[in-house]
């Protein structure tokens, strides 16, 4: 009997993710961290910081959990101890990814908006202290976790597998939790990004217009204002960025709304089921978002294509010039 048609696809999909993913987070990273971008400080460190929980996020629910999942390539992985830690490891990156976006279009909402709070709030030191603190929170969050699962068997003193506790279903704490913990991520991001993206859209269509009629009062209509123009590239980021966040996320979201997350571990029922279907598309293409934003950066950047070309140019010659060597070694 064959796979069911969103296993196969599964099983080409995530390894396929897993190479991309992995690649343009961490040519983003190098690129990034060089500063050579033309973004300010507190801009590269939000992006830096995305791109990082990016590419953790590829390593941790891709490749150790998914794949190795699909494959079964670590066979340690799947002792209750490391499977628990597993899930708080994953559900602290996902966090992250979540609320650095969240951040990082609040810092745009200020320096768009808040003209008296941009000086003290947008800066390299601030961005660092806000990483930070949402790192650590989404740590302690994902924490409780750890304590949900019990082995699903023993074998020769060894805890296999992870399944959740009795005590999960049962206990209204765990019901409160879960309940908040669907609210934090990802339904208040969502409005939070919406109500910021919309305030930030709202100034500068007021600010630009005032621009305007201050500037060409006398001048021809074809003047470039290099202030309206840096708001565009700015803008173009936040909401491409944010776009590509929400769009990506919502099947995972309408999902989560209606039903519980079924079938987690590819055990042999509900494969065909389309709720399971659904749960899959979703968690597809809620993973592909974390590999999306070097994309974005690209197309709404020119420095940072620049930078990129710059890079593969030089890792080109350097490819051209190590072959040139084996070839003139294997001649003497």
């Amino acid at each position: 009997m064959g796979y069911p048609l969103i296993f196969q696809i599964e099983r080409i999909y995530y390894p396929v993710l897993a190479a991309i993913g992995i690649t343009v987070n961490s040519v983003a990273l190098v690129i990034l961290n060089r500063g050579k971008c033309g973004l300010s400080k507190c801009v590269t460190q939000y992006l830096m910081a995305m791109t990082t929980a990016d590419l953790l996020l590829v390593i941790i629910d891709v490749i150790l959990n998914r794949i190795n999942n699909i494959y079964v390539l670590i066979n340690v992985l799947f002792i209750t101890p490391a499977c628990s830690l597993k899930v708080v490891l994953f559900l602290t990156v996902l966090h992250c990814s979540v609320w650095f976006t969240v951040t990082f279009t609040f810092d745009r909402f200020v320096a768009i908006s808040c003209r008296n709070l941009k000086a003290r709030y947008c800066t390299k030191r601030t961005a660092i202290v806000v990483v930070v603190a949402v790192g650590i929170t989404s740590c302690v969050r994902s924490i409780p976790l750890y304590f949900i699962f019990k082995p699903a068997v023993i074998i020769e003193n060894v805890p296999w597998f992870c399944i959740l506790t009795s005590d999960y279903y049962t206990s209204s704490f765990w019901a409160m939790y879960e309940w908040i913990d669907s609210i934090l991520t990802p339904l208040l991001p969502f409005v939070l990004i919406l109500v910021f993206n919309t305030l930030t859209a709202r100034n500068i269509i007021i600010v630009n217009r005032l621009r305007r009629r201050l500037r060409y009062q006398g001048k021809s209509e074809n003047h470039i204002d290099p202030e309206v123009e840096n708001r565009k590239k700015s803008i173009m980021l936040l909401f491409a960025l944010s776009t590509n966040f929400i769009l990506l996320w919502i099947p995972y979201v309408v999902h989560s709304l209606n039903w519980q997350v079924v079938n987690y571990n590819y055990t042999d029922k509900n494969v065909n089921n389309p709720t399971y279907v659904i749960q899959q598309c979703g968690f597809m293409l809620r993973l592909l978002s974390s590999c999306t934003n070097t994309c974005i950066y690209a197309l709404t950047q020119r420095k940072f294509r620049e930078e990129l070309k710059n890079g593969l140019k030089c890792s080109f010659i350097v490819i051209v010039q190590v072959f040139a060597r084996i070839h003139e070694t294997e001649r003497q």
